[in-house]
């Protein structure tokens, strides 16, 4: 730290501190704080520039009436459907385009797009796992075959199949505002989820021979068509999921009759495939809101696990205004089920339900329906109420998938029934996420093959929230130090890249997005103006497809704070938070006293340090002490004497001052100027909250915005008054704003902890102990 002792004329001081501190940096230009106009699409009459949608807004939308039948034997579904479109765009479609997503495991394993392979794959750590699901990919062809394709009145439909998409030629153009009908058939073998990596699939379990279907993507879904990018037919190819329309959907379900069903929608016909038993437990759910109930208890569970079906049930589910359709089966689920505390649909409490095998406990009974309760109580007071009649929790063989009403989710207990803590906060955290999904996309129909930030991040988000109340000191599953580690990365995408050109889809998609929108809720907005504008954007866009530029505008609509350069910097950019403070500068008021600066001055001279060539001459003997007559004047002279003429000067000063109505008592101002240097290295705009720790003991916070980057995004400098002696600055004290070099966050700049392993020395190979004469050690050489 500078201290600086100079003249400082009083009307100019705060700005020629500034003009100081600043003085030859212009900086960079000024882009990061230029309005997202020109990335934006402009409003319409379907988008506003609120970010609302507009009196002319429209979406289309798609009926389903399906019958499917789950053939256990040969692990296929077989199914057919009368599919209702409805054009309610302003325009003519001479053709529809249909998503075949099974498809993505069609073909010969080399035709196959196969998983995203990440960063690569390491030759060095090639597991039995990764080559065991390489082999199954080689012997089983997931085509989603069409064995019909007609209109209402049975002509065949001229189509096109390109890979995950199918092209329906229409008889005649289908014009606004009206609908086009066709009957569609089709099957597909059902892919072993454990070895053939899907949304999808069945888990086989050798000790009793039985198995778990949580069927998804499992019938021709029809593409979006939008007012932004006309139809989105862009190919499935693992990563980026699914852009779809709403409808009302009425599914027939034929299983094995001794399968409990789960499904997206309200059960139909509970007389025919529910005992009187179970139907009364659920009956009993309804008034439950503190512990599920057992619908289907585990011993029931394990009695069916030994028995064998007699024949078949089709269950029936209908679903009004979803957007998709999934359903899981099995003779080995246990059932349990309590009502969401303040929910009512049709008059009615949501029911939170769970189905799992007996593997799935000790963890799942107590956790996995409470998880679906918390979660729908905490995003409806973020978002809106849940308009749903039920959500689901499946254990099965997916890790974490979600659908309307229904969810997959993986992890379990050990063989044991123990678990470590991870486990646990693995399961409740991805019930959370997968059950939050249902608000975001299912309900804010967001394009999920564009923009997996807009559901993933946002609902990431969200259910950090959801954590944050669930109990103290929760564990995330990702930690803040792998996250500054990726956003240090040279090769990452910013989070607009379309979702399947990004590798590193967690933090960039998941992450990324979550700590955005935690910093402007906690350092830019505050919680008050953030969350009034999240509830505006999800109120906004329930039941229909926002754009990344819907939230944009909403978020500063609500709120009144134009955010463009935190969307340029978080979503669109690739910098990073990474501020350094430079230096720091101290600066005391010169009082132009005489009496008081000379002696002054003379104290700090004195309180010098002495070089050591100094301190060893100390004691020399000077010659004037040996020949007194070399004295004069300014040996006995003292330096702090008031000169007539220092006085007389000071006096002017005084009267110059009175004359123009300044204040004189401000040049006895004893309060410290400091002035804190900081760099901008990271390239990031962002807020600077700094502590100050005082000499006294005493600390205080400072939250400076982040328009002090404004009009040079690569210095900045801070002014601060106090009465008080700083002793160190530290940037971001809460080490919330995922800083990636914390060694330059601190002044003066102090050690930072890092863990260090030690490590034996790996011994050669020595052929002769192993394979050599077993008393070859005990030889004496010969001399």
């Amino acid at each position: 730290m500078k201290r600086i002792l100079g003249l400082v004329m009083v009307l100019g001081l705060v700005g020629a501190l500034l003009v100081m501190a600043q003085e030859g940096r212009l900086g960079s230009p000024v882009q990061k704080f230029q309005q997202l106009d020109s990335l934006l699409p402009s409003p319409s009459q379907q988008r506003l520039a609120t970010g609302a949608p507009g009196s002319g807004y429209w979406q289309n939308r798609a009926d389903y009436d399906i019958r499917a039948e789950l053939d256990e034997d040969k692990r296929a579904l077989s199914a057919e459907a009368t599919v209702t479109y409805h054009n309610a765009s302003p325009d003519t479609l001479d053709y529809l385009w249909v998503q075949l997503d099974q498809n993505y495991l069609a073909g010969s394993a080399d035709s196959r797009l196969a998983p995203n392979a990440k960063r690569g794959v390491d030759i060095k750590k090639f597991s039995y796992t990764a080559l065991d699901r390489l082999l199954a990919y080689e012997n089983y062809d997931g085509e989603l075959k069409i064995t019909k394709l007609t209109d209402s009145e049975g002509k065949g439909i001229p189509h096109t199949i390109v890979k995950t998409m199918m092209r329906l030629d229409l008889p005649k153009p289908l014009k606004p505002g009206a609908d086009f009908v066709f009957k569609i058939a089709w099957n597909y073998p059902i892919n072993d989820a454990k070895r053939i990596m899907a949304r999808t699939g069945y888990e086989f379990f050798k000790e009793d021979g039985n198995s778990i279907y949580t069927i998804a993507q499992w019938f021709p879904r029809m593409a979006a068509y939008t007012d932004y990018g006309g139809w989105i037919n862009k190919q499935f190819l693992g990563t980026g999921e699914f852009t779809l329309e709403f409808g009302d959907y009425k599914v027939a379900l034929t299983v094995p009759d001794d399968h409990v069903v789960a499904a997206t929608g309200s059960l139909k016909n509970e007389d025919q495939v529910l005992s009187k038993t179970q139907r009364e437990r659920i009956l009993q759910a309804h008034k439950e809101v503190k512990k599920p109930l057992f619908i289907v208890t585990p011993e029931e569970a394990k009695a069916a696990e030994k028995g064998k079906p007699k024949g078949k049930k089709t269950w029936v589910f209908q679903a009004e205004n979803v957007r998709d359709f999934a359903f899981a089966s099995s003779r080995k689920f246990i059932w349990d089920a309590m009502a969401v505390a303040g929910t009512e649909v049709n008059g009615k409490p949501v029911m939170a339900m769970s189905l799992y095998p007996k593997e799935g406990m000790p963890l799942w009974d107590k956790y996995s329906t409470h998880a679906i309760a918390h979660t729908i109580e905490v995003y409806s007071r973020y978002t809106f109420d849940y308009p749903y009649p039920v959500a689901w929790s499946i254990n099965g063989p997916i890790g974490g998938m979600e659908y309307p009403m229904i969810c997959f989710n993986g992890p379990r207990p050990e063989r044991d029934g123990t678990y470590p803590e991870r486990t646990k906060h693995a399961l409740i955290g991805v019930v959370i996420h997968e059950v939050g999904h249902n608000y975001f996309p299912m309900i804010v129909n967001s394009d999920e093959r564009q923009w997996t930030w807009m559901d993933e991040g946002i609902n990431s988000f969200l259910e950090y929230l959801a954590q944050e109340e669930w109990e103290p000191n929760w564990k995330p599953h990702r930690s803040n130090r792998g996250m500054i580690d990726y956003m240090r990365l040279k090769d990452r995408v910013p989070v607009m890249t379309n979702s399947e050109s990004i590798a590193d889809l967690g933090p960039n998609s998941y992450g990324q997005p979550t700590i955005a929108l935690n910093i402007l809720r906690e350092n830019i907005l505050g919680r008050e103006a953030f969350d009034h504008a999240f509830k505006t954007y999800a109120r906004r866009w329930k039941f229909k497809r926002p754009t990344p530029a819907d939230f944009f505008r909403t978020m500063e609509d609500a709120s009144g704070v134009d955010l463009d350069w935190f969307w340029r910097g978080w979503f669109y950019s690739v910098d990073h938070v990474n501020v350094a403070i430079d230096e720091v500068l101290w600066l005391q008021l010169d009082s132009r006293d005489p009496a008081i600066e000379k002696p002054k001055a003379k104290a700090e001279r004195e309180s010098q340090p002495k070089t050591l060539t100094r301190e060893r001459n100390a004691s020399l003997p000077r010659r004037i002490d040996r020949f007194p007559e070399l004295k004069d004047f300014y040996d006995s002279y003292d330096e702090a004497t008031v000169l007539p003429s220092e006085k007389k000067k000071y006096e002017a000063l005084i009267r110059e001052l009175e004359e123009s109505r300044i204040d004189t008592k401000l040049l006895k101002t004893k309060h410290n100027i400091y002035v804190i240097e900081l760099s901008n290295l990271g390239g990031m705009v962002t807020p600077v909250p700094l502590k100050l720790d005082y000499t006294d003991g005493t600390s205080e916070e400072l939250k400076i915005p982040a328009e002090i980057w404004r009009f040079n995004t690569e210095k900045a400098s801070k002014v601060h008054l106090t009465a008080k002696e700083l002793k160190a600055v530290t940037f971001d004290p809460r080490q919330e704003l995922m800083d990636t070099e914390i060694e330059n966050n601190f002044w003066p700049r102090r050690a930072v902890k890092n863990k260090l392993q030690l490590f034996n020395d790996e011994k050669p190979v020595n052929p002769l102990r192993e394979l050599g004469k077993p008393d070859a050690s005990k030889e004496t050489p010969k001399k």
